[in-house]
């Protein structure tokens, strides 16, 4: 039985109206990617304002890891806004503020002693994680990477490497933020080996960045995704990471891990910094932390984590009672269903799919990800490798206008990325594939 229903042309005319009356309401720095307006939505379906109904593929964007609608988080939800809605954590504390930060203490990576504090968005995470770092070390300066987004404030703007459509104008951003070129295997430089642009990309670090960039004795941390979120799902090399930690350790150093998307089961590990054997100083998480409601937090070593004068960090809605149910049931559902499983299962079934696309269609140059955080990269030709954003844009369009909701991405705008709820089942799941398979297909010249 098909999942998907289409009964009007895509959008349709109740989604149209919308638009219209967003056009005359709403900022046009808020952009639609998809025209087409929520009604319901349950698992992994979305039904817009028409009826029609779509597989979703980019699970607000990584943020419904534990599915739409999730009986067990609405619950939860339900249960709390009959309580209370809000009271402000510093003035008058609730448990489920502590419970959570219990939680995370318990089941981010390293077995040092953590203490957490939570906030609204991934934005505020990072930009609290670096406060707590340049307070801990006495140091100003922050590395990321070209290939990183970390948010829409000015300080995770500065940290962001894409200008449009995230930086243009807005500048002049933060003093002492520093970028590295994050390890882009399939951009490297051409007749290298993976192993020598590794250690070239190791040696720039030590032997030109930190003497004529920043001096490590400055630097109060590095901030990194441990694969891309809007850079396109770049997987970097193990050793490269590894090294870069031994790097940070050697210099004293904070390494801040931004698992905002990447986190709560999706790449087939709980975090996906645990594929590379290491454990943060801090790390940030938000998005399926609460399933959707808003909450992020930072998680750290204790001793870091402390050195902040009390009312050093906080927010008036930091922690909202009603998000932070959301989180303790969402982070039981993902504990007691083994999410990472569902999500390498989910993995193996895509990476398939996308290496088939890879080896068939010209135009598909890369296929890559970890666990059920996956992407193809879209080129003119394989040889120059040349990105085409238009027929990213084409196929995108097209997946959408027959019932699959899928996000183009990367720094180039030609990557198309997967962000599927985690509660998929597996004839969603084919169907999704097969109809972005149908949208290449459409939009190629054999």
């Amino acid at each position: 039985m098909k999942n998907i229903k289409i009964k009007t042309k895509i959008p349709g005319p109740k989604s149209l109206a919308l638009m219209k009356r967003k056009k005359n309401s709403v900022s046009d720095g808020m952009d639609i990617v998809m025209p087409v307006f929520a009604k319901s939505a349950k698992g992994a379906l979305i039904q817009d304002v028409d009826g029609n109904i779509f597989i979703d593929f980019y699970g607000g964007v990584g943020a419904t890891n534990s599915g739409h609608g999730n009986p067990a988080i609405v619950n939860a939800v339900k249960k709390q806004a009959e309580k209370f809605i809000h009271t402000c954590f510093f003035e008058t504390p609730y448990e489920s503020y502590v419970e959570v930060c219990e939680k995370l203490n318990k089941i981010t990576p390293g077995k040092f002693k953590k203490k957490s504090a939570l906030f609204n968005s991934g934005a505020e995470a990072v930009e609290n994680a670096v406060k707590i770092a340049r307070k801990f070390t006495g140091r100003q300066a922050v590395v990321s990477f070209e290939e990183g987004f970390h948010g829409r404030t000015l300080l995770t703007l500065s940290l962001t490497g894409k200008v449009k459509p995230y930086k243009f104008g807005f500048g002049p951003f933060a003093p002492e933020t520093y970028k590295l070129h994050y390890p882009y295997v399939y951009r490297m430089p051409p007749h290298v080996s993976e192993e020598e642009y590794v250690d070239y990309l190791l040696e720039y670090i030590e032997n030109d960045f930190f003497k004529g960039v920043a001096a490590p004795e400055n630097i109060a941390c590095v901030v990194m995704e441990m694969i891309t979120g809007e850079g396109g799902f770049i997987v970097p090399p193990k050793k490269y990471v590894r090294e870069l930690y031994k790097i940070c350790k050697e210099n004293g150093v904070l390494f801040i891990v931004d698992e905002v998307q990447s986190g709560f089961a999706r790449t087939g590990k709980l975090f996906a910094c645990e594929y590379f054997g290491i454990a943060p100083d801090i790390i940030t998480t938000a998005k399926s932390l609460s399933n959707g409601m808003p909450l992020s937090a930072v998680t750290g070593k204790a001793e870091i984590m402390d050195c902040v004068q009390e009312g050093g960090l906080g927010g008036t809605f930091a922690g909202n009672p009603l998000s932070c149910e959301a989180a303790k049931a969402a982070i039981d559902f993902i504990l007691k269903k083994k999410l990472w499983l569902r999500a390498t299962y989910i993995g193996r079934i895509v990476e398939k799919r996308f290496n088939e696309f890879k080896n068939e269609f010209e135009c598909v140059g890369d296929a890559r990800g970890l666990g059920a955080m996956r992407a193809i990269e879209i080129v003119k030709n394989k040889k120059t490798k040349e990105a085409d954003k238009e027929l990213t844009r084409k196929i995108v369009t097209n997946a959408y206008e027959n019932g699959l909701l899928v996000l183009s991405s990367g720094l180039l705008g030609n990557d198309i990325r997967t962000l599927m709820p985690l509660v998929i089942s597996d004839a969603q799941l084919k169907e999704g594939l097969d109809v972005l398979e149908m949208a290449i297909r459409l939009n190629i010249k054999y």
